[in-house]
């Protein structure tokens, strides 16, 4: 999918930010909506369908978190990424925003350049059906097929056990999507086994052990992502 096709909507009751923010994005060619508040929000997200949302927490009229439940009611928008823009950097509010469907969070202040390469980060998720369907994921130096259960890092090859392998997979298909415990368990593990999150912190060790300690990252008391340089 090319730039000038994707739609981001941008969602902040103070004008800077709307203006500053729409700007850097447009400047990097995205296509651009605004709204300043939660109802204006979800209006928005229905008629324009947007690629991506950012959006503030504490808004008035309807804040983040409830326009972000509405926004996920709606199966039109269920593919959407949603990430909320906000100073609130507590765990408290992070966790409340992934349990109403949000898929990442970004704290204010952030400079322009690092939020348009974070926003690149987060669109890597688009991908069009030929890549959907693919066995071969390429995520930066890896590649990683699920057919040969094969993993090739800057030409080598590396040979990882099942589980390590379907976690690492998982994690790969969505770069930057952070999936929670729950989530990994029922697609990694599913009815197996009664395992519990120490089971995926071990996997995760031995991931960054042989794969790249950078690579993955913990998001305290939700779960874990892949985040790449840059995003």
């Amino acid at each position: 999918m090319k730039k000038r096709d994707i739609k981001i909507l941008l969602v902040d009751d103070e004008p800077d930010i709307l203006e500053i923010v729409g700007y850097n994005l447009e400047q990097a060619g995205y296509q651009v909506f605004k709204a300043e508040n939660g109802k204006d929000a979800v209006k928005q997200a229905q008629k324009v369908k947007p690629h991506l949302i950012i959006m503030d927490v504490m808004m008035p009229e309807m804040d983040g978190m409830e326009a972000c439940e509405k926004i996920r009611e709606n199966p039109e928008l269920k593919d959407t990424i949603i990430t909320f823009l906000t100073a609130r950097s507590e765990d408290y509010s992070q966790v409340a925003g992934f349990d109403v469907g949000a898929d990442d969070y970004i704290a204010k202040p952030i400079k322009p350049k690092l939020l348009v390469s974070k926003v690149k980060g987060l669109l890597r998720r688009l991908k069009d059906e030929e890549a959907e369907n693919s066995e071969t994921l390429s995520v930066g130096n890896l590649l990683i097929n699920r057919e040969e259960y094969k993993i090739i890092k800057d030409g080598v090859t590396i040979v990882l056990p099942r589980k390590e392998f379907e976690l690492l997979y998982l994690l790969a298909s969505k770069p930057g999507k952070v999936f929670t415990r729950a989530e990994i368990l029922d697609k990694v593990w599913g009815n197996e086994v009664i395992v519990g999150g120490r089971t995926i912190d071990v996997h995760i060790r031995k991931l960054r052990e042989k794969i790249d300690e950078d690579v993955f990252k913990t998001i305290k008391g939700v779960g874990y992502k892949i985040e790449l340089n840059g995003d």
